[in-house]
């Protein structure tokens, strides 16, 4: 793909060399086109960060941008009591380091200061999140400053209401629900989640999901749905650099490609990268095993789905894996998948 960077062509007020000697903040005030979005930094109480060293890359909202939301959003937003959801917003527009237009169309998309990931395309123009970038390279002391025409939104539901908004986690729910887990992944984390799909259960022997529902079999079905999840929020080009993970249930999962497909375990990997508020879900189209703890033979061998442990197939993974390791930019080169089936969780698209 060709690369494209965006150049300064729009009168946004004078963003010139100058501003050089400015921080962020400063630079924003000077500008003028910017006023909404230093008064929203003033309401979160970011200036002094966003006056620090740094550095920081900005994609900074214009006046009409934040004239595009619904209207009362930005009054609404303003007031003390909301002060974590505006702090969220504004750290979702901010991503560590100073990232040059250059850098930022070879990126597929980046971490940004609030945790979350924001996508950047380069089709018919950059786009990040659905935002035009109108301005680039706005240069600061502490950072830079690039320019979009609307106003961004991180995911603000927590993984159990991503889950049960796209419709595909029915039974996986239910079994979140009967280990005792909902609450524990709606305000704690974050978490990575292997979220197998309804269809996924159902590859299950007859009777499997029922036995596992049972109250004398929570522990093992705790287990079992602690092995689907990680510490942390892992991105699916981190998860294949990494290559494997220790779980919360203490087992490892192995990620990798094979046969031009994306796996964890044996399962493959149907979409990818579903923020939530609190962690980032993957799908999966098998329900994975833990390993075998000593002692215990009735379980499967290490790293098996529930259906090739019936169907007697091997599928071992690696005991022992290393942590996930964490990258702050991704790149299209090792984006390999989308998300397939959900809403997107975006607005102004």
């Amino acid at each position: 793909m060709t690369k494209q960077i965006v150049t300064i062509t729009l009168a946004l007020g004078t963003l010139t060399a100058t501003a050089h000697s400015a921080d962020i903040v400063d630079t924003a005030v000077q500008n003028g086109s910017f006023r909404t979005l230093v008064t929203a930094v003033q309401a979160a109480g970011l200036v002094e960060t966003l006056k620090g060293e740094g550095p920081f890359t900005v994609f900074a909202p214009t006046d009409e941008a934040f004239a595009k939301l619904p209207a009362g959003t930005v009054e609404n937003l303003l007031k003390p009591e909301n002060k974590d959801q505006l702090v969220a917003i504004l750290t979702y527009h901010v991503i560590p380091g100073r990232v040059p237009a250059n850098q930022v169309v070879t990126m597929s998309g980046a971490t940004t200061v609030n945790g979350q990931r924001i996508d950047i395309s380069t089709d018919e123009g950059v786009h990040v999140d659905g935002a035009k970038v109108i301005a680039t390279d706005v240069e600061c002391s502490n950072g830079m400053i690039h320019v979009i025409d609307s106003v961004i939104l991180p995911a603000t539901d927590a993984i159990p209401t991503v889950a049960a908004n796209a419709g595909q986690f029915k039974t996986l729910l239910a079994a979140v629900e009967a280990a005792g887990l909902t609450e524990v992944l709606g305000t704690n984390g974050p978490f990575t989640v292997f979220a197998p799909t309804d269809e996924a259960f159902a590859k299950l022997p007859d009777g499997t999901v029922e036995s596992l529902l049972k109250a004398e079999n929570k522990k093992k079905l705790i287990d079992i749905l602690k092995y689907h999840v990680i510490a942390g929020r892992v991105y699916s080009d981190q998860a294949l650099t990494a290559k494997q993970a220790e779980t919360l249930e203490g087992g490892s999962i192995e990620i990798g490609i094979v046969s031009d497909s994306a796996k964890v375990n044996n399962a493959r990997l149907i979409a990818t990268d579903i923020d939530a508020a609190n962690g980032v879900i993957h799908v999966i189209d098998a329900v994975l095993l833990p390993p075998e703890e000593e002692g215990q033979a009735q379980l499967p061998p290490n790293g098996t789905t529930l259906q090739e442990h019936v169907t007697e197939q091997s599928g071992h993974v690696k005991p022992g894996a290393a942590p996930f390791r964490h990258h702050v930019y991704h790149t299209r080169q090792v984006r390999h998948m989308q998300p397939v089936f959900f809403v997107s969780r975006r607005c102004g698209r």
